[in-house]
């Protein structure tokens, strides 16, 4: 084989990497081919635009004020809290917003836990939600709650925290606990988590390629329990925001959430202190025993660590139980709310 031909092939070889590990840039919204920006944004520190929307009394007679942060592959519209009746009956107002890279708000290629933690910050400024608010995440966005609880615990009134996702490497986990949850998930996923954790510039290439399965959270056919399946039957015609939450590109929405999610923290949640030793506020964390995506033994051990946070386990519930439960839903705003 003569040297123009290596030299032809090993060109034709990096051409095929750089496509395979290089994810495609993201449609931006408001660009050209981009989709379009329907609904109110507001524009970050750092120039870009944050997705929201509002729901419940209007926020200048409301008694308290929430920001809702969703899940995975979701987005602002995920507010199915809201339809609780005490929102209207104990004067609540929730702004839910589309984090970076899903839905209509800017993608973040600097994402970090922090930088959504003061992403929150500033959109409770801008639209002027007063001194304290109120925090609720939901599945992956309770890893949001965790970053508000670090690093903006001053602006926060309470904290609830839905079946928070939990991230295998937080060195507060003793290594059999943490081991033993991890070989719950299905193999496919033990997979994906460890690209994401240790090599994250193969997240792209992973989540693309037709080698081996892909994570099963991305593919939607995640390990959802009996409850989970019958909570999807009843919420089955509320689901047509999905193309939404991934418009502008699966690499910032999704795979950019898993990088930050099961990546290297800069902090241990099991090392927080309570930010509300005053009692002038209080977390809580909900969780159901039959929750197949995050295994419930570390639940219980975080609220073990962590006295300070008021732990809700419910029986025969899967990770989805807030949103078909009405009184669930109730149970956590009043509990959060006023402590009943």
């Amino acid at each position: 084989m003569s040297w123009k031909v290596i030299v032809v092939l090993l060109i034709g070889l990096l051409a095929w990497a750089y496509q395979a590990f290089c994810p495609p840039s993201p449609r931006i919204c408001g660009s050209a081919g981009g989709p379009a920006i329907e609904g109110p944004r507001i524009k970050l520190r750092d120039g870009r635009h944050l997705a929201y929307m509002e729901h419940g009394v209007p926020k200048e007679i409301a008694k308290y004020k929430i920001i809702l942060v969703h899940g995975f592959g979701s987005s602002k519209h995920e507010a199915s809290i809201a339809t609780s009746e005490l929102v209207e009956k104990m004067g609540i107002h929730i702004v839910s917003f589309d984090r970076p890279g899903y839905g209509q708000s800017d993608p973040d290629p600097k994402r970090t836990i922090k930088s959504t933690a003061l992403d929150i910050e500033e959109l409770g400024d801008q639209l002027e939600l007063g001194p304290k608010f109120y925090i609720i995440g939901n599945s992956m966005g309770g890893q949001v709650v965790w970053g508000c609880l670090k690093y903006i615990s001053h602006r926060l009134a309470g904290a609830a925290l839905i079946a928070p996702v939990v991230n295998y490497w937080w060195p507060g986990f003793p290594s059999n606990l943490s081991t033993e949850a991890y070989y719950q998930q299905f193999p496919q996923d033990q997979w994906a988590l460890r690209v994401v954790h240790r090599a994250p510039w193969l997240v792209y290439w992973w989540n693309t390629q037709k080698w081996f399965p892909h994570s099963s959270v991305i593919t939607g056919k995640p390990n959802f329990t009996a409850p989970d399946l019958k909570v999807l039957a009843k919420i089955a015609g509320s689901l047509a925001n999905r193309g939404y939450a991934t418009q502008q590109g699966l690499y910032e929405s999704l795979h950019r959430d898993m990088m930050v999610g099961f990546g290297r923290w800069d902090f241990d949640p099991m090392n927080l202190e309570n930010p509300f030793a005053d009692r002038e506020g209080s977390v809580h964390l909900w969780h159901g025993t039959e929750d197949g995506l995050v295994p419930v033994s570390l639940q219980r051990y975080i609220a073990e660590k962590l006295p300070w946070i008021q732990y809700h386990e419910l029986p025969n519930a899967g990770h989805m139980f807030a949103y078909a439960d009405n009184s669930a839903k109730d149970a956590i705003l009043s509990t959060l709310l006023t402590g009943d």
